[in-house]
């Protein structure tokens, strides 16, 4: 096939249609993860297959390269794009019908800090992997956190920082969630370049994720930990 014959999407079967659409995914075309995800509406699919099937199949696959060094940031950027692409027309119907959720996180960088690249990769990730994500932005005092967890009651508080000077905020937040008694309610996950494993524990967080990729296993770990814990105790 020459480079000329441009490929029709409607003219594809279901099964190559997914693979184009992990394709264009991965390649961060937007107008064509539209075109797919309502070509697979139109065919009958839930709006849940075609979330978990085409988009969240599709950036594992770009998680995957990311964490092996084989794409960079501005190229994930642009998948997790194409992806919000797609949401924009699943969103709503995914709340009409009640679909399953993986998960719910509200992730924030913390006061003092305005560094959001990382943040928002992650955010974009999780989204990618079939989580809610409420992202309550940067430069974010306790309150801020405090308030968020109140209202949206997520599965986890994620936080971030790449200054060292703003490193020790995380605690602060750690301990005021223990002072309120609602530590225990939440996965705290934190991530930022100067961190590590023993600066998370120090603090009192579940766990230190190194990358965008890193806190999507993580999550996905710790949130099903978490669901069989609670139906085991249910």
């Amino acid at each position: 096939m020459s480079d000329d014959d441009e490929i029709i999407l409607a003219e594809l079967d279901d099964d190559e249609l997914v693979q184009q659409m992990h394709d264009d995914l991965y390649d961060g075309l937007q107008d064509e993860i539209r075109e797919g995800v309502q070509i697979l509406l139109e065919r009958g699919w839930t709006p849940y297959d075609v979330l978990t099937k085409a988009l969240v199949e599709g950036m594992t696959i770009v998680g995957i390269d990311f964490r092996d060094g084989i794409l960079f940031v501005p190229e994930v950027l642009m998948a997790a794009n194409a992806m919000k692409a797609g949401m924009t027309i699943l969103r709503p119907l995914l709340a009409e019908t009640g679909a399953p959720k993986v998960g719910s996180m509200v992730i924030g960088t913390v006061k003092g800090d305005i560094h959001d690249i990382g943040k928002n990769l992650v955010s974009m990730m999780l989204e990618g992997a079939g989580f809610d994500v409420v992202d309550i932005g940067i430069n974010n005092p306790v309150e801020n956190y405090l308030e968020a967890l109140e209202e949206h009651k997520p599965d986890i508080l994620g936080m971030s920082a790449l200054l060292t000077t703003t490193m020790p905020y995380m605690k602060v937040v750690i301990d005021a969630m223990v002072e309120k008694g609602i530590r225990d309610d939440y996965i705290v996950l934190v991530g930022g370049a100067p961190l590590n494993e023993a600066f998370a524990d120090s603090v009192g967080a579940d766990a230190y994720c190194r990358d965008a990729a890193v806190a999507v296993e993580t999550a996905k770990e710790m949130v099903a930990a978490k669901r069989g814990k609670e139906a085991a105790a249910g």
